[in-house]
C-alpha cells in the first residue's frame, strides 16, 4: 500500500463553499455558506464543534460498513457497557503506570488469566505485556528470540552477524516487517499442493546454528487453519537429537489464541509444549475488544532478556515493561479485562462457538451452490476460504468479490504465494455479531448475483497484483 501524499487539491473556493450545508451554522445559516474550511491546509480559524463533527461524519458515511465487513478478523461489536469504560479511559496513557496504577493492574491481571489460560508452566512467574496488536506483539517476540541467540553465541559471532527466522509463506506481513527492520534472514516455508501452511520437516530442514526460533501460526490468515505446532515441536526435538540445535518455537496465535482453548481443549499447541518460548495474541480479534489491543507472554522470565526489560516503580513494587510504542490509551486494556470478567470460560466457549456454527453453515452452504469448491469449513478459526469450480470459466473469485461490494458486503479476493499463485480465493471471517441471520443475507445475495454472474462472456479483466489477502 501506498504511503499518504500531500495535498490533491481543494477543487477551488467556489466548490468549497457549496460543500457546506447553509444548516449547519447554527446562528447564521447564509454565514455558514461562507466558512466552509479547506481540507489540505489547516483553516485560518475555528468552527463550532456541531459544524466541523457534521463535516467528518458526512465524510465518513462513505466508508464501508464495519460489520458487514467479512474480510477483516477485527472486532466490529462491543456491549454498550464496554464502549462506556472505554470512553472514561481513553484520557488515560497505557505508560503512565505510576499515575494509572489501577489500569496498570488490570493490564497485569489480563496477563495472569492469559498466562493459565495457556497452561503457563507457572502463571504467577510468567511475563507478559500488553501492545498496540499482534504486530507489535510479534516484533517483541522476535526481539526476544534475537537477543537470546546472540547471549548464547556472542563467543561465536560478531554482533553483525545475521541469524534467521523460519516460518511458512502464509505468516501475517508483520513477521517480514520484524526480518526487513531487525536484520535477520526470512527463510519460509513455501505451499505446496493443497498444504497451505508450514510443513514441520521442511521447517526443521531449513533451521542451522545461525536460526533464532520457528514460528507456528494458530489460525491463517489465508484460509483459517491451524498449523501443527506439536508436530512442529516434535520436528524440533528430533533436530536436536540429530544436529544438538536447541531452537525455540514462538507461536503466533494473533486469533486462534483466543480460539482454541475453548473450542480445541484437547489440542496442545500451548506453553504445554516445552518448546513453546512465547505466544502472542490479539485481544481486538477473537479476544472481543475493539481495536487496538494485543497480548505478549513468555513461559517464564528466563525467555525475556532481562536488558530488553525497563522497569517502573509503582505501588511500591516493580513493574516491568517492553514496548516499542510509548504513550496509548488504556482503555483498550480495561475493556480486555472487562470482558474476561463477563465472559469467563464459558461465556468465551459460547461466543467462539457461535461463530464456528455460523461458519460451519455458511460454508457448507456456498458449497452447495455448485459454483464454488471449500477450501476450508470454518472447523478451526470461525473463518473459511473458497475459490470457483473447476468447471467455472464464466466469472472468477475477483467478479464475485466486486459484485457482493455493490451490496454492501466486504469479501476479499487475493491470490496466494509462492508455489500457489495459481490459486485465487474468497475468505469469509465470522466475528461476534456476524449472526446467522447475517449471513442468511448474505448467501442470498449471493445467489442473486450468480445468475448475472453466470452470464458473463467470460471473467473481467483483474490486475491480481493489486489484489489483497486482507491480512489483519
Amino acid at each position: 500500500m501506498a504511503l499518504h501524499q500531500g495535498a490533491s487539491g481543494d477543487g477551488g473556493p467556489e466548490r468549497r463553499r457549496l460543500s457546506l450545508n447553509p444548516f449547519f451554522g447554527e446562528a447564521d445559516p447564509v454565514g455558514g455558506m461562507t466558512a466552509a474550511p479547506p481540507t489540505h491546509r489547516l483553516p485560518d480559524g475555528p468552527l463550532p464543534p456541531s459544524t466541523a463533527y457534521q463535516l467528518v461524519h458526512d465524510e465518513l458515511m462513505l466508508d464501508g460498513n464495519s460489520r458487514l465487513n467479512l474480510a477483516t478478523f477485527v472486532t466490529t461489536w462491543m456491549e454498550p457497557q464496554a464502549g462506556v469504560l472505554m470512553g472514561e479511559c481513553r484520557d488515560k496513557n497505557m505508560i503512565d503506570k505510576d499515575e494509572y496504577p489501577r489500569t496498570a493492574e488490570l493490564e497485569r491481571r489480563c496477563v495472569a488469566m492469559l498466562a493459565d489460560l495457556w497452561h503457563a508452566p507457572d502463571p504467577a512467574t510468567a511475563v507478559g505485556c500488553s501492545t498496540t496488536g499482534s504486530s507489535e506483539a510479534c516484533m517483541l517476540a522476535g526481539m526476544a528470540l534475537k537477543r537470546r541467540w546472540a547471549t548464547r553465541n556472542a563467543d561465536r559471532y560478531p554482533a553483525s552477524a545475521r541469524p534467521n527466522l523460519v516460518m511458512g509463506v502464509n505468516v501475517q506481513v508483520c513477521w517480514e516487517k520484524f526480518c526487513a527492520f531487525w536484520e535477520v534472514e526470512a527463510r519460509q516455508v513455501p505451499m505446496d499442493g493443497d498444504r497451505f501452511h508450514l510443513d514441520p520437516e521442511a521447517a526443521a530442514a531449513l533451521c542451522d546454528e545461525n536460526t533464532i526460533g520457528v514460528v507456528a501460526v494458530l489460525g491463517s490468515t489465508f484460509d483459517g487453519s491451524y498449523e501443527p505446532v506439536a508436530d512442529v515441536c516434535a520436528a524440533l526435538d528430533a533436530l536436536q537429537e540429530r544436529k544438538g540445535l536447541d531452537i525455540p518455537v514462538h507461536v503466533d496465535g494473533a486469533s486462534g489464541a483466543m480460539v482454541a482453548p475453548f473450542l480445541d481443549e484437547e489440542l496442545v499447541w500451548d506453553f504445554r509444549l516445552p518448546r513453546v518460548s512465547s505466544i502472542n495474541t490479539s485481544g481486538h480479534k477473537y479476544g472481543l475488544v475493539y481495536p487496538g489491543v494485543g497480548w505478549a507472554l513468555w513461559r517464564s522470565p528466563a525467555e525475556l532478556p532481562e536488558e530488553l526489560v525497563f522497569r517502573v516503580n509503582y505501588l511500591g513494587g516493580d513493574m516491568p515493561t517492553f514496548a516499542l510504542n510509548f504513550s496509548r490509551p488504556g482503555a483498550q486494556v480495561v475493556a480486555q479485562y472487562y470482558t474476561f470478567l463477563r465472559l469467563g470460560r464459558e461465556g468465551y466457549r459460547a461466543v467462539q462457538q457461535t461463530a464456528r456454527d455460523v461458519a460451519g453453515r455458511l460454508a457448507r452452504r456456498i458449497g452447495e451452490l455448485g459454483d464454488f469448491r471449500l477450501l476450508t469449513h470454518g472447523d478451526e478459526l470461525p473463518v473459511f476460504a473458497f475459490t470457483t469450480a473447476p468447471d467455472v470459466t464464466r466469472f472468477d473469485v475477483f467478479d464475485v468479490s466486486r459484485r457482493l461490494r455493490e451490496r454492501g458486503w466486504l469479501v476479499p479476493a487475493y491470490t496466494f504465494p509462492a508455489n500457489r499463485e495459481d490459486l485465487s480465493v474468497l475468505r469469509v471471517v465470522c466475528r461476534n455479531g456476524f449472526s446467522a441471520d447475517l449471513a442468511e443475507l448474505l448467501l442470498e445475495d449471493l445467489r442473486m448475483l450468480l445468475p448475472e454472474l453466470r452470464k458473463q462472456a467470460g471473467p473481467l479483466d483483474t490486475d491480481t497484483a493489486k489484489a489483497t489477502s486482507f491480512h489483519h
